[in-house]
């Protein structure tokens, strides 16, 4: 029997953030807006909204309702899809401090509480 010799694939370790590992300019933002856009969709899912009433609650028009259903997030700034969670009846709450010594650059990071 003839073994096959196995190509070897590189593999490059990711740093954790899609964006940055794909070169966007500002990947930290990116990663924001990509998870505050997937709350609202579980948010609308849970609440089993169509998109007509979800848009009345939100106070914005279909289209752009089905644009975030679709991950679509390119015209939302993530304060305006931070307003949208709170008229779907979410708290935000936005922290900043000081990062560790060690490290050069602050993070931006959403934390999602257990629904108790």
């Amino acid at each position: 029997m003839v073994k096959k010799r196995q190509e070897r694939i590189e593999v490059t370790r990711g740093t954790g953030n899609v964006f940055a590992d794909l070169g966007f300019a500002e990947p930290e933002e990116e990663a924001t807006k990509a998870h505050l856009l997937m709350l609202i969709q579980q948010t609308l899912r849970r609440r089993r909204l169509s998109q007509t009433v979800a848009a009345v609650v939100m106070g914005i028009d279909q289209p752009k309702v089905s644009a975030l259903l679709k991950g679509r997030g390119a015209n939302f700034s993530s304060a305006r899809l931070m307003r949208l969670l709170t008229r779907l009846g979410q708290d935000v709450d936005v922290t900043v401090r000081m990062a560790p010594r060690g490290r050069k650059h602050g993070r931006i990071r959403i934390v999602v509480e257990a629904r108790t």
